[in-house]
């Protein structure tokens, strides 16, 4: 335990006496926000949801999908 409070306490004061390092830290939790969260809004759209009404729909539409053969 006592390793993990040194580890701890090692970032801690590091962090705090950043000046610049925390303006990157903040762009980068900012541009991980957009990539994740944003962007999966406009390039991953919920097709099954859109597609089918009922649970069991989307179920047997991706069973189907898994378990045919693909024609070579």
């Amino acid at each position: 335990m006592n390793l993990l409070k040194t580890i701890y306490l090692f970032y801690y004061e590091g962090f705090k006496s950043m000046k610049v390092g925390k303006k990157l830290w903040l762009l980068i939790g900012i541009k991980l926000f957009i990539l994740f969260a944003v962007l999966k809004w406009f390039f991953f759209p919920n097709v099954l949801k859109t597609e089918f009404e009922t649970d069991t729909q989307r179920s047997e539409y991706i069973l189907e999908h898994l378990t045919q053969d693909k024609e070579k």
